[in-house]
């Protein structure tokens, strides 16, 4: 669990404040932090598996719904084994609006970019732990969309981002 957790702050924790606003550990055009973070635990000591939300401000994860979602994750993303196999996986999803706000058609470009600092800061994480990870961005939008519960509208999966058994 203090791995997940070290994890979770390198990729969106809260690192200060500034003029009322939140820093977070990835940078983000205009401050606007358009990813979301859930995790699909499979195998994380001191934490029951299960789908999760990360809520940067409490540095504290939201139980969506317990069980061990590997399987359909793993199907989800073509069956790549490394999805089923991993302690957990970070699914990143956008939420467009927070970005085209303010920089229309640009705040596409944006979030996806952001979501690549995210999981490169997931990357640097998992290595100084000792974790092997890797990052998918092959998988059915819909299918991961309907698993976490986002409308893959307004809100929708980008990225997922495997560690091992944590």
């Amino acid at each position: 669990l203090r791995a997940l957790s070290q994890l979770l702050f390198a990729a969106q924790g809260v690192t200060g404040r500034e003029q009322g606003y939140h820093l977070r550990a990835a940078p983000s055009a205009g401050a606007l932090y358009p990813i979301e973070i859930y995790v699909a635990v499979s195998r994380v000591s001191d934490l029951k598996p299960g789908l999760y939300h990360y809520v940067p401000s409490a540095h504290s994860l939201e139980c969506m719904q317990e069980g061990n979602f590997a399987a359909r994750l793993g199907s989800a993303a073509l069956g790549q084994e490394m999805v089923e196999d991993a302690g957990a996986c970070f699914i990143l999803t956008a939420v467009f609006e927070r970005a085209t706000h303010k920089y229309g058609e640009r705040g596409y470009r944006y979030a996806y970019m952001e979501a690549g600092h995210i999981s490169q800061n997931i990357f640097l994480q998992a290595v100084s732990l000792g974790l092997g990870s890797v990052c998918v961005g092959a998988f059915f939008d819909d299918t991961v969309n309907r698993l976490i519960d986002v409308d893959g509208t307004r809100e929708a999966a980008v990225y997922i981002h495997c560690v091992g058994c944590i």
